[in-house]
């Protein structure tokens, strides 16, 4: 029986862990080609021999995700797998119509195909979209569990920029391993804050390899989700956050409703900066369309160690960048802060914009009076730099999860922004310890 021909839709992250778990010794399909898209700089590589495995010894090529009909009809497409996250449900039968357009079969893979079984507790945070709060509650479950003494490892969403093969298990415990390793801003954005917390975090690119190494120096494991995607692994607790301040996104995002309906935890994040009735609507689609789940309330303070710093000063507001690009938020914990503790004026940095950074704001035309930190390499990060030091303000309120001026040269005074998850009906330390037995 012949090979089914296959090609998989990815932006490296999801599209690899579906190959390495399904298609990898699988002899029923042959992997042509991965396609790439929301992240810069992935096509034009290729997915190594040597992590693809003895069925591809010459390795696997990505392409721009840009060419996939095109790629279709040059390879004999049969079967395409669409393999990333964050996406309107719209835009996912966009992609099917092109698929079959083009000839072949548009294929989604589901938890029982891809998700990797744990010998330890292991614990799932999702979210519905990008930016609702997942590192920050994976932060609060580290904290119940560090104090009842356990030994937590966090293992991350993949987000494989460098060489893969280097790649392929990567163990962070300190701030040199994520110089070692050439960390962008976005992976340190998800790193640090659980390094400064205590805990040791794994990512990478096989799943597999790096859960099996986790499992040797931890009591329990946390899976700190990226995007909205659904966990690698098969979860004993799953928690889902949702943001009120995007109601209806919860049931309008691939696969952030498959997270929604599959929780038994839903957190509304963020209530202290959002309108009520917003708060409301995402607790009726939650009711609809996950009635067993149990909903909890939760705030996400924002603070910052002097607020004398900006009172009264011209602010430039830097933010999370995934947050604000395919995750569609206007504003974040870096704006809220401006507002809350007196700026006297949020600058617009788009005049200043060089580059890749200038592109950013061409692409996600959304964003007006934030900066995105955007760092998927060395040359972004130093456009990020000089769009930085080209804004007339007064202060530059860092709203990343990091320290900015560790990684860049910043001219100006820098007051960064802190936001954690605060629970106002149901503790998530009386969660875990019913579930646990803390």
């Amino acid at each position: 029986m012949a090979k089914r021909r296959v090609l998989i839709m990815g932006a490296a992250g999801r599209d690899f862990h579906n190959f390495n778990t399904y298609f990898r010794n699988n002899d029923d399909f042959e992997v042509l080609c991965f396609t790439a898209a929301q992240i810069p700089d992935i096509a034009g590589r290729k997915y190594p021999a040597s992590l693809a495995g003895e069925l591809y010894p010459q390795g696997i090529p990505i392409y721009d995700e840009k060419d996939l009909s095109k790629l279709i009809k040059e390879h004999n497409i049969e079967e395409v797998y669409f393999s990333y996250s964050d996406v309107l449900h719209e835009y996912v039968m966009h992609q099917v119509s092109k698929v079959q357009a083009a000839g072949a079969s548009f294929c989604l893979l589901g938890p029982s195909d891809t998700m990797i079984a744990s010998s330890k507790p292991l614990i799932s945070i999702l979210a519905v979209r990008t930016g609702c709060g997942k590192s920050q509650t994976t932060r609060r479950i580290l904290e119940v569990l560090t104090a009842a003494g356990k030994k937590v490892v966090v293992i991350r969403h993949p987000m494989p920029y460098g060489d893969l093969e280097k790649q392929k298990v990567q163990r962070f415990a300190t701030y040199e391993d994520l110089d070692e390793h050439e960390c962008t801003i976005e992976e340190r954005e998800e790193y640090e804050p659980h390094i400064d917390k205590g805990a040791i975090v794994y990512a990478g690119v096989d799943y597999e390899s790096i859960i099996r190494q986790a499992e040797k120096e931890a009591d329990y494991v946390l899976w700190d989700g990226g995007n909205n995607d659904f966990s690698f692994y098969k979860a004993d607790l799953t928690f889902t956050i949702a943001d009120p301040h995007r109601p209806g996104h919860e049931l309008k995002y691939y696969p952030g409703e498959t997270n929604l309906r599959s929780a038994d935890y839903v957190i509304i994040n963020k209530e202290d900066s959002a309108d009520a009735r917003k708060i409301k609507e995402v607790e009726e689609n939650i009711k609809k369309y996950n009635p067993a789940a149990v909903i909890i309330h939760a705030d996400s303070p924002v603070t910052i160690k002097d607020t004398e710093s900006i009172k009264g000063k011209r602010v430039l507001v830097v933010e999370d960048g995934p947050t604000l690009t395919h995750g569609e938020m206007e504003y974040g914990a870096g704006f809220i802060a401006a507002k809350n503790f007196g700026a006297s004026e949020i600058i617009d940095p788009r005049p200043y914009a060089v580059d890749s950074i200038k592109a950013t704001y061409e692409k996600y035309s959304h964003m007006e009076q934030i900066l995105p930190a955007m760092g998927y390499g060395s040359a972004q990060m130093k456009d990020l730099e000089t769009t930085i030091n080209n804004v007339d303000c007064d202060v530059v309120l860092g709203a990343t999860p990091i320290d900015l001026t560790r990684i860049i040269d910043i001219k100006k005074p820098y007051v960064r922004v802190y936001y954690d998850l605060a629970e106002k009906d149901i503790s998530l330390e009386t969660v875990l310890k019913d579930k646990f037995n803390l």
